[in-house]
């Protein structure tokens, strides 16, 4: 059964449509949010979220935006992130003050500034990634915000390593020729 048909089961609520769903995607769904998240038990949290998510909203899937496996393993992706990120910042005020008595500061990094900068080129990037070819933009995708080596995109795909490589550069190549100049933020004031 196709991964589009399998979700469309799960939309329709078929009886074993999810586990169906899980079954064909949760160990790579898993590595992924191990490998981001590193700590099992809050990746494991985050594949419970995310297909808790697939259940309740399965019709968010786009398929003008990519293929259900690059959708799923998004979603891993950005849960893991933020799991992480929501786990650092409760670490962060559970911290013991110093014992010498210093108050303990944030270390110096990106200011504002950096950040809105850095918001405006995601989204250049995002508009250019909108102009590739689907296959490359699962390419890409999978790789860059997966995670996934290009042996794992061939296998996630279907198609042979080959295939991968070629669609990878041919995507780079694109999106330079798209971003040229657009996304400079290296010298000149």
């Amino acid at each position: 059964m196709a991964d589009a048909t399998l979700l469309q089961a799960v939309t329709d609520r078929g009886p074993r449509a999810l586990a169906d769903f899980y079954d064909r995607f949760s160990r790579r769904a898993y590595a992924l949010a191990r490998r981001v998240c590193v700590d099992e038990a809050l990746a494991e949290d985050v594949v419970q979220e995310v297909f808790l998510q697939v259940w309740r909203q399965p019709e968010r899937f786009d398929a003008s935006r990519g293929s259900v496996s690059t959708w799923l393993m998004t979603m891993v992706h950005h849960r893991s992130v933020d799991a992480v990120r929501r786990e650092a910042t409760r670490r962060k005020h559970t911290v013991s003050p110093a014992d010498d008595g210093e108050e303990w500061n944030v270390p110096p990094g990106p200011g504002a500034d950096e950040a809105a900068l850095d918001a405006v080129d995601a989204g250049r990037v995002r508009e250019a990634l909108q102009q590739l070819p689907a296959e490359q933009k699962e390419a890409l995708t999978l790789a860059y915000f997966g995670g996934f080596t290009q042996r794992e995109v061939a296998s996630i795909a279907g198609v042979p390593l080959g295939t991968v490589k070629s669609r990878m550069f041919t995507a780079v190549r694109t999106l330079r020729g798209v971003l040229d100049g657009r996304v400079d933020r290296g010298g000149s004031s």
